[in-house]
């Protein structure tokens, strides 16, 4: 019953910012941790931010000094800002949450909003 549902991604150039959205909904008891993942083209799907219910932050080090994980607790939804793109930025990135339901810890994933850098 849970549903992760991102948005902001698009076409930038290199240097350019964009600011990814995930809005989670359904049946959360507790919301443990939300994350982003990015996944390209042949390459094995990565972490790139995440962050817990107390806002502990955690990053990529490819993505450090460049992208800010943020989140609305009431809300539900984690924020990406992706500063100072890159080309190796492009990817499917893909919104994540590790939350508590009837006692059990599930993750549950987005569908995924594509991040293309380019010229």
């Amino acid at each position: 019953q849970v549903r992760l549902v991102e948005s902001g991604g698009g076409l930038v150039q290199p240097g350019g910012s964009l600011r990814l959205s995930c809005v989670a909904s359904g049946s959360i008891d507790s919301m443990f941790v939300m994350g982003w993942h990015r996944q390209a083209p042949g390459k094995q799907r990565e972490l790139v931010a995440q962050i817990t219910r107390g806002g502990s932050t955690n990053y990529v080090d490819s993505v450090k000094d460049r992208f800010t994980i943020s989140r609305d607790g009431a809300k539900n939804t984690v924020y990406l800002q992706m500063n100072r793109l890159e080309t190796e930025d492009t990817a499917v990135y893909y919104c994540n949450a590790r939350v508590v339901q009837s006692g059990v810890i599930n993750s549950h994933w987005g569908q995924g909003t594509q991040v293309t850098v380019s010229s």
